[in-house]
């Protein structure tokens, strides 16, 4: 049985990540994944009427009604005016008593009555008491145009309510990230890790993660970078990227060389100002759309040294999942140096253990195991390969 990793407690594990004394980060994506940017000054405001559909499907509920009861009832008012004028100049007000008078439309009488109807005609009602006649050329072209422009009216309205309504942001709500990150030991080696689920049965089809760290730098040019963005891979040269989401997952970043984290040590974590901005995507299995759900993770939402509980287990013929344990943590040893110091302390030690030692080992191949110490708390582990793979090594 091989000896459990030797780790002495990381510096300060005891300290709950509230109690670090930081000034409080404005964040870029809040946790519900609003993104948190206001955009002012913008002078060509009239590039939003180019796109006027997208533009009224971004509204808010509030107004997307207001604009919607309007459309139609300026359409109505304006409609139903012009054939009021038009009774008028004919002079069908003045003989409503008149049985040998041949209206333009049958029993308007007034603007109330050329109002009902212009809506009978848009809304293609036809009660049947208020109908045009054959007398009337003027009439007949007004019918035809409010037919058109009224069906032109309630394609766009009806389309943008119905986009508004079919949107998949409702969706994004029963996508959920854990409320911390944490950073711990997998196979030896340090990962950024954290947790995401689905509450729903239906599932996202081809859901795919990203993750960027937003971070302000300066070249070395002395240029200020405010709100930077580096990519922080979670598996995309591997297709881990790429999620069955039917269970929650938990979504790991290897801190190795090419990661923004290699020289961040656990003290170093405790004073970053960073946020890391992760992003699930995927196409709604109900609605075939695409569905896009944020979250982010301050620096002090990192927990350097935690684990993600367990939260599956075997059932009588099925899998269950106890959401109960979504956001549980606990601590595990974890070396408190970067993921450089490790790398480096890993490696002198497999040279000197393999230099040293193998000159011990029996020649039918002996396990061991070795610790060690280098600055920073870094303490490691190295098994000891069998004598004939030293033998092979040294040829």
């Amino acid at each position: 049985m091989e000896p459990p990793l030797l780790c002495p407690p990381p510096p300060f594990s005891s300290v709950p990540p509230s109690a670090r004394s930081r000034r409080k980060r404005q964040r870029y994506v809040e946790k519900n994944g609003r993104c948190n940017v206001q955009h002012g000054n913008m002078r060509e405001t009239y590039r939003y009427l180019t796109d006027i559909f997208t533009t009224l499907v971004d509204l808010n509920w509030r107004c997307s009604l207001f604009v919607f009861v309007m459309a139609y009832a300026v359409t109505w008012l304006f409609f139903g005016a012009i054939w009021y004028l038009i009774a008028y100049c004919r002079g069908d007000l003045d003989h409503l008593e008149d049985e040998t008078w041949t209206p333009c439309v049958n029993n308007v009488n007034g603007f109330i009555s050329a109002f009902l109807f212009s809506i009978e005609t848009e809304t293609t009602i036809g009660y049947g008491h208020r109908v045009i006649t054959d007398q009337c050329p003027v009439g007949t072209m007004l019918l035809l145009l409010q037919a058109i422009l009224g069906s032109m009216v309630n394609a766009f309205m009806v389309g943008c309510m119905f986009v508004k309504i079919s949107q998949p942001n409702k969706r994004a709500e029963t996508l959920v990230f854990s409320k911390h990150a944490v950073i711990s030991l997998r196979d030896d080696k340090l990962c950024l890790m954290f947790r995401v689920g689905d509450l729903r049965s239906s599932h996202i089809v081809g859901a795919n993660m990203r993750a960027k760290l937003i971070k302000s730098k300066q070249t070395q040019e002395g240029e200020f970078i405010p709100l930077d963005q580096t990519d922080i891979s979670v598996g995309f040269e591997t297709g881990d990227d790429r999620l069955f989401l039917v269970s929650p997952l938990v979504i790991s970043h290897e801190i190795d060389a090419r990661s923004p984290f290699w020289d961040m040590s656990q003290t170093q974590l405790e004073k970053e100002d960073f946020e890391i901005v992760v992003i699930l995507e995927g196409m709604v299995e109900a609605t075939g759309m695409t569905c896009q759900a944020r979250s982010s993770y301050l620096a002090e939402e990192v927990l350097w040294g935690h684990r993600f509980s367990p939260m599956m287990s075997l059932a009588e013929g099925f899998f269950d999942v106890d959401y109960g344990a979504f956001h549980h943590t606990f601590e595990v040893d974890t070396p408190s140096c970067s993921a450089r110091e490790l790398s480096l302390a890993t490696a002198r030690l497999e040279a000197h253990l393999y230099w040293s030692i193998s000159s011990r080992l029996d020649e039918e191949g002996v396990h061991c195991w070795a610790k060690g110490s280098l600055q920073g708390g870094c303490m490691y582990r190295v098994k000891c390969v069998d004598r004939l793979r030293l033998d092979r090594y040294r040829a």
